[in-house]
């Protein structure tokens, strides 16, 4: 459990990784590591713009709701709920289902 132990950050999350089984717990580095590519498409810029959207989610005019509509399209939201759903589930998918591409 080294190699997952270093993967993970904290004191809390290493006790925690002792009890889940191993199979979880690369389960939840898959998807940290899905989630960190489809971030990766935003520039610094828009990462830390995105930040202080949402920070302020409540408080946001129509301009600011509108320019948090088009940074969280850019992060491909359903594609990446179907790389998700492909990497998680059990049994395969249908394409049309995941928009995984054949070769993944």
């Amino acid at each position: 459990m080294g190699v997952i132990s270093k993967l993970l950050k904290g004191a809390a999350l290493k006790r925690s990784a002792r009890y889940l089984p191993v199979y979880k717990v690369i389960a939840v580095a898959e998807m940290a590591l899905l989630a960190r590519e489809h971030v990766g498409r935003l520039e610094p810029r828009e990462r830390r713009r995105l930040t202080e959207l949402v920070r302020h989610r409540r408080e946001l005019g129509p301009a600011e709701q509108e320019e948090l509509r088009g940074l969280t399209a850019k992060l491909a939201p359903k594609e990446f709920a179907g790389m998700a759903a492909h990497k998680l589930s059990p049994v395969p998918l249908p394409r049309r289902l995941t928009g995984v591409p054949k070769d993944r």
